[in-house]
């Protein structure tokens, strides 16, 4: 019978990288010097995690796709995606600015990819006191415009930055510009996809000293100039409620904020259930048997599980994640 499934992260250096994955959410990412990334439940080729619970320890979270199918993701979900997992789950550490970005939409994405866009949200867990965050641009822009800023170098001029604390929230269909910025710790919620066109990296050079590629073009392509919606969600979490954070076409998140038993029951959901544990800790009992969860863990609940309890030590925040 299928459980609640844990992963071994894995965990990426990158230019801009920092420690808090170690020092927030008790990751070692030694030997690496940083670590800007912890990809927790991903299904990507080459970066599948593997299983590290359980009598299906070390298997991929591709391969167990591929073997139990809608039992894992649901029925409605394999239909759509086959043996494509839909989602990939992150933390991302800014130790620095991140470049200044872009993702295409789905049709994008299959025209020059032959692979599915990339719409993502945020949930900042911690955030320095001067950390800002860019979601779009501060004045209405179209392509002339955007490009008279990029090739006089002003782009930073026009874009719109949004001081951020932890639990806080940021909503990025495909096509929102965007960056995280220096002092960010977050988690990350997106489309199954690595596709990213960068537009402006501040002159940024890598360990070999060469500047980091920029995607000029592609951006001009995918930039959704209609979308002006840049404000963060901010809610005041309530105790013992589901409390919703994010719809969307590819993803549902929602807040549970806990200090005694919750229930939870599965059956009309018709698809996996992730639960990703931004404080404390709690015991997941089901039918079968029981897993923890803890502050900086993720958990997958098959579609399979019709029912779950969930009892605090104390008190826990988790994000709920399924599909729609």
């Amino acid at each position: 019978m299928l459980y609640p499934l844990k992963f071994t992260p894995i965990l990426k250096e990158k230019i801009w990288g920092g420690n808090k994955i170690k020092t927030i959410l008790n990751k070692d990412f030694s030997p690496l010097p940083n670590c800007g990334e912890s990809w927790e439940i991903s299904g990507i080729d080459n970066d599948s995690n593997k299983v590290s619970n359980g009598f299906l320890k070390g298997n991929t979270l591709s391969e167990l796709v591929g073997v139990y199918m809608g039992d894992l993701v649901g029925e409605k979900v394999f239909d759509i995606y086959n043996e494509h997992f839909p989602l990939l789950i992150k933390f991302i550490d800014a130790n620095s600015d991140l470049s200044v970005q872009v993702h295409p939409n789905d049709r994008l994405a299959a025209q020059l990819h032959g692979e599915n866009g990339k719409t993502e949200m945020w949930y900042v867990l911690a955030a320095d006191e001067q950390a800002k965050i860019n979601v779009g641009f501060t004045t209405p822009v179209n392509k002339e415009k955007l490009e008279h800023h990029i090739q006089s170098g002003t782009l930073e001029e026009i874009l719109n930055y949004v001081s951020t604390k932890a639990g806080d929230v940021f909503y990025l269909p495909a096509g929102k510009v965007h960056a995280i910025g220096k002092g960010v710790l977050l988690a990350e919620i997106q489309q199954t996809s690595d596709i990213t066109y960068r537009l402006y990296d501040y002159n940024r050079k890598d360990k070999n000293g060469k500047l980091r590629p920029l995607h000029i073009e592609e951006a001009y392509q995918a930039i959704d100039y209609e979308n002006n919606d840049n404000q963060p969600i901010r809610i005041s979490p309530k105790k013992n409620k589901t409390q919703l954070l994010v719809r969307s076409p590819y993803f549902v998140t929602n807040l549970l904020f806990f200090d005694q038993k919750v229930e939870k029951i599965y059956i009309e959901t018709d698809s996996f259930v992730i639960y990703i544990c931004v404080e404390g800790e709690a015991l997941i009992g089901y039918d079968g048997g029981e897993e923890t969860i803890s502050k900086g863990e993720c958990v997958l609940m098959p579609a399979v599980i019709e029912e779950a309890v969930f009892i605090p030590n104390k008190s826990c925040r988790l994000l709920e994640i399924y599909l729609p």
